[in-house]
């Protein structure tokens, strides 16, 4: 039986801080899938997927590539940065995979420019001890850019003179504002002149192009970037990303309306992490912390930062669920649990002996909170080499139905290791 539907959207989403393991399931999902689409975002993402122990890194393309019959989309919501474009089509051909023909990227996305990688390293400095922690990516400021009307699309590239002029006001901009720094941009001005043309057989308008597959009842995933708690308007702001993450960027970052959109798939990691500044009220400062970044190799992909590391928390994610309105969900790493013989779970904040309704949007406040656990028994066993939900350890089974049952949302994907084999899928009913 096919997971995505003919003539819809299915979407893979984060529920947590991102890095929750979402490439693999679209991986999975891609091979049946005849579109894979990115929405927001930029190659500040991240992910492997390993296919035959071989490992392929993503960052701004979509990971539909793998499948030689699935073409992959960058939508007008994402960021382009165009030499990391290329250099990461080159790196996973150089691995085996043939992009040539399947990879489109909108006419109306907006490019990233080395000077807004510049400018990203200038505000972090310029916020001193209150700084983000961003990737460095130049993925913030381009969105900047996009809001206050300044921004450059790809489409730009193609009345070089409109480009030119637009490019030298936006450096001239923010060298009022950060002083006279070191860029050259008549150089950079010459290497766009060639990445213009390189570019050209990839962009198209997107927006006509996904109605026609809509209407031709193609199936076609999308594949979220970061994760709702990195969401410009739902996360722990200011500690975010510059995008919607949330399953509203869907729709404004591909041109689709919400009645296209027929499963959301929400990724849970069984422990919870994140990168870089910001509250995290079930984060473990302890040996569990260092067990779950050590086992679980909690490094960045993009970054190489180590990733700070907790209990999983079902607050966060009953609040994920809240606003993209999961229809099931993957959840990742449950092997990395497996030699802990107590698990706790996050499912409640008490503040002042109060119990909080939801996540809060005041940092001040969640700083304060009291985090309420509960304690369930683990299952000891190594796991990564089961292939169905019957042979887990009774444990486990228990461990997934808490989610289940917390959430009101099914499990329907359970990851116990790397591999793109070592995904079990467990029957759903609606």
């Amino acid at each position: 039986m096919s997971i995505l539907q003919k003539g819809r959207l299915s979407v893979v989403l984060g529920a947590q801080w991102g890095d929750e393991g979402k490439g693999k399931l679209s991986d999975i999902l891609c091979a049946e899938a005849e579109v894979c689409a990115r929405c927001q975002g930029g190659n500040n993402a991240g992910h492997t997927i390993v296919v035959n122990e071989k490992k392929y890194d993503f960052h701004m393309l979509p990971s539909g590539l793998i499948n030689p019959n699935c073409v992959s989309l960058v939508g007008n919501g994402v960021v382009v940065h165009l030499p990391s474009f290329f250099e990461e089509k080159a790196k996973l051909e150089a691995k085996g995979l043939d992009c040539e023909g399947r990879l489109l990227v909108s006419d109306r996305a907006h490019l990233v420019f080395d000077l807004h990688q510049k400018v990203d390293g200038l505000k972090e400095i310029e916020l001193g001890r209150g700084s983000i922690g961003t990737t460095g990516k130049g993925i913030g400021p381009t969105y900047s850019t996009k809001a206050d009307r300044s921004g450059i699309r790809v489409h730009h590239l193609y009345d070089f003179p409109e480009f030119t002029a637009r490019f030298k006001s936006l450096v001239e901009n923010y060298r009022k504002r950060f002083g006279n720094f070191d860029y050259d941009v008549e150089a950079e001005l010459v290497r766009y002149k060639e990445l213009a043309e390189r570019v050209r057989p990839y962009v198209i308008d997107t927006i006509p192009y996904l109605h026609e597959q809509i209407k031709a009842g193609k199936r076609i995933l999308v594949e979220g970037a970061n994760a709702l708690m990195l969401d410009i308007d739902f996360g722990t702001y200011p500690y975010v990303t510059s995008s919607n993450t949330s399953l509203g960027g869907v729709c404004t970052g591909l041109g689709v309306p919400a009645n296209k959109i027929s499963t959301v798939i929400g990724v849970v990691k069984a422990y919870c992490t994140r990168v870089g500044g910001g509250p995290f009220p079930s984060e473990q400062l302890n040996d569990i912390g260092e067990y779950l970044q050590r086992v679980g190799f909690e490094v960045g992909v993009t970054t190489g930062r180590k990733r700070r590391c907790g209990w999983l928390d079902l607050v966060v994610v009953k609040y994920s669920h809240m606003i993209n309105g999961y229809t099931s969900l993957n959840l990742t790493k449950l092997d990395i649990l497996d030699q802990l013989p107590k698990i706790q779970v996050a499912v409640a904040y008490h503040l002042n002996g109060k119990k909080l309704e939801s996540f809060p949007a005041d940092l001040e406040l969640l700083s304060k909170v009291e985090v309420e656990y509960v304690e369930l028994d683990g299952w000891m066993t190594d796991i990564s080499k089961i292939t169905k939900y019957e042979d887990l350890p009774e444990n486990a089974k228990k461990y997934i139905a808490f989610i289940e049952k917390e959430l009101d949302v099914p499990v329907e994907w359970i990851g116990v290791g790397p591999g793109r084999e070592a995904m079990i899928h467990k029957a759903v009913t609606n």
